[in-house]
């Protein structure tokens, strides 16, 4: 890690480090894996001949189910990485794996696309919370709008999370990560039982686009980030991005705030999707954190972008910045509109107050 006036450093060198040789086997193993997809997709995209087509989307069905197969191989050694459609009933499966297939497809469109990210992040908040804590429940009791014969109440029982969510705070890593957070805090304070609204760390952190996957700069801006090193020590800190795709960014985070004295309760890391390097770069570099995600992709090309991933999910959350013109926290939720700030309203009150003091 290097430290350059007010920016934290960390690179892709640095993280590779972190990873055991029987690691990198895994990694290279799945890639070649992945070379067979690619090859289908490629005659998928370039062939016009219906046979031609019709045997390289039999491939593709065939090769992708070798990952999977050997993804969970993979993951079942790995007690800190968590995988939805590997750790839940085969039941559920189908509907993470549409969740999935709609946000990855080009079609679906921004306000589209925010709705199933917010259907992944329920999703993913009972996975970690909820069915952890299924065998202890508290009830609540519920004034409904029926009033004859008398003023109805009803009695619902729900997982008792308190403990596990008392002392949370939301870590924010700029930009796909801001609505994902707003979620999980939401859902955190929905299931408590005095309807507290979690802190909020904001880290302005960003890849340094210009380089490959193999030299990447992940690059912690600490005048634009907004936290308290004492307002994190002892906490149950929560990160959520919608990728993890080389773990960079949230080992920078987590290594600066340690080598600034700071000693987690816990670290969780929730994602919708999950490249395997990224996972394993993460429980290798901070062994205390535990992985959560929805869906688990085998690699990255060379840009250090998932395949088969779903593009840049930063931009398709938020949209593009303007060139020159990137926006800040404040501009970002406005953006969102009326719709999302008004569900969010607790929690878009926080981050104004970690912002603006």
């Amino acid at each position: 890690m290097d430290i350059e006036g007010r920016k934290v450093i960390i690179h892709a060198t640095d993280l590779d480090g972190f990873l055991k040789d029987e690691d990198k086997c895994k990694i290279d193993e799945v890639k070649k894996l992945c070379d067979k997809s690619l090859d289908a997709c490629a005659k998928i995209e370039d062939s016009s001949d219906f046979r031609t087509i019709k045997a390289a989307e039999e491939q593709l069905i065939e090769t992708s189910a070798a990952v999977g197969h050997y993804l969970e191989e993979v993951i079942e050694k790995e007690p800190k990485v968590h995988v939805y459609c590997f750790d839940t009933p085969q039941e559920l499966h189908g509907e993470a794996s549409r969740l999935i297939a709609k946000l990855r497809d080009p079609k679906t469109g921004h306000e589209e696309f925010l709705y199933y990210i917010q259907r992944a992040y329920e999703l993913m908040f009972s996975h970690v919370f909820s069915d952890t804590v299924l065998p202890k429940k508290r009830s609540i009791i519920t004034k409904t709008p029926v009033t004859n014969p008398c003023r109805n109440y009803a009695v619902h029982k729900i997982p008792d999370v308190d403990s596990l969510t008392k002392d949370a705070v939301m870590c924010v890593m700029l930009r796909g990560a801001l609505l994902p957070s707003m979620i999980i805090s939401k859902e955190i304070q929905d299931y408590s039982s005095d309807n507290s609204v979690t802190p909020f760390a904001l880290f302005k952190i960003k890849r340094d686009e210009s380089k490959k996957e193999n030299n990447m700069a992940y690059v912690l801006d600490l005048d634009r980030s907004f936290f308290d090193f004492k307002e994190l020590d002892g906490k149950d800190l929560i990160f959520a991005d919608p990728m993890n795709a080389t773990g960079g960014s949230l080992v920078t985070i987590v290594k600066y705030l340690k080598d600034n004295g700071v000693k987690p309760k816990s670290i969780k890391f929730i994602n919708v999707i999950s490249a395997l390097k990224g996972a394993l770069r993460i429980v290798r570099a901070i062994p205390e954190c535990e992985v959560y995600t929805l869906w688990m992709d085998p690699v990255l090309n060379d840009q250090a972008y998932i395949l088969p991933g779903l593009g840049d999910a930063g931009d398709r959350l938020n949209g593009e910045d303007l060139p020159g013109n990137p926006r800040n926290m404040i501009q970002l939720i406005a953006d969102y509109g009326a719709t999302i700030t008004n569900l969010y309203r607790a929690q878009v009150k926080k981050i104004e107050e970690t912002v603006l003091g």
